[in-house]
């Protein structure tokens, strides 16, 4: 039976540290490579990417709207993407953010959480603004199929301010309201539960917020959004250990050299390490 995903990623991050790298196949991204804005350039970025990355990282976290851009053929590119990096032995993170209703959410769920799908990932990123329950279809597959969600809770973009700190009527934000959901699917769970948030790295003080959910927490915004693995303590504070730190551009600006983006991972993740352990 398979373990759930709050044990292996634990697992992994105990093993390789907690850093998350994104592949973000963006057409600036793929000119500064020297590519072409096509499906040869998606496949040679995504394929650079996992070769030199997928013995050391703990989490790659594939941006899916990059693959779609191209169509059916892009998505085979991300399927390949999916496998190749899960066989080297990287978890791997769906950023794809789906949030809808009833049997459509449980489409959006089968497409990446089912075990015999072709985009079967360890776990998805998904929105909770259509009411927290309409993500139950994913949470009951990801039970299911030992996967893990990551909600938007808290994000690093300006603009999610407006919904994620409005305040209810008994008084707390929609923010903290996903966070309690999420201590409660984990409750109990060892030694991680499988549901985590989104949160980021660049919002500063966060401690009117819990964010002991007993869940990993993803942190965007390392490296070219301006926070630093220093920064990690101060905003997570008792929850750090379970901090996921995802860096895109600080390391994948420096392809398409293996040898430079290995080297750039392995930066950020012993400053990641150091500033968890301090």
């Amino acid at each position: 039976m398979t373990l759930p995903f709050g044990t292996r990623l634990r697992q992994a991050m105990d093993a390789r540290g907690p850093l998350c790298v994104g592949i973000d196949p963006h057409a600036s991204l793929l000119a500064s490579w020297g590519l072409t804005d096509d499906v040869a350039g998606l496949e040679r970025f995504s394929r650079t990417v996992v070769e030199a990355l997928a013995d050391s990282v703990a989490v790659f976290k594939p941006q899916a709207a990059f693959f779609e851009r191209f169509g059916s053929r892009g998505i085979a590119v991300l399927e390949r993407t999916v496998a190749d990096a899960r066989a080297a032995g990287t978890l791997v993170l769906m950023d794809a953010k789906r949030g809808d209703i009833g049997s459509t959410m449980a489409a959006y769920a089968e497409t990446f959480l089912r075990k015999d799908s072709p985009l079967f990932s360890d776990a998805l990123t998904v929105s909770p603004y259509l009411g927290y329950g309409s993500l139950k279809p994913a949470v009951d597959l990801a039970r299911e199929s030992g996967s893990g969600l990551f909600v938007l809770a808290l994000t690093s973009n300006p603009e999610g301010a407006e919904v994620q700190r409005a305040v209810r009527e008994d008084g707390r934000t929609i923010g903290a309201t996903m966070l309690a959901h999420l201590a409660e699917e984990n409750a109990g769970a060892e030694p991680m539960g499988s549901f985590g948030a989104v949160v980021g790295a660049t919002l500063g003080d966060l401690s009117t917020f819990d964010l002991d959910i007993n869940g990993p927490l993803l942190a965007p915004g390392i490296g070219a959004q301006g926070a630093t693995a220093a920064d990690l303590p101060a905003v997570f504070g008792s929850a750090v250990r379970n901090v996921v730190p995802n860096v895109s551009r600080g390391v994948l600006a420096q392809g398409p050299d293996a040898a430079a983006l290995r080297s750039a991972s392995d930066r950020f993740a012993d400053e990641i390490r150091a500033a968890v352990a301090a």
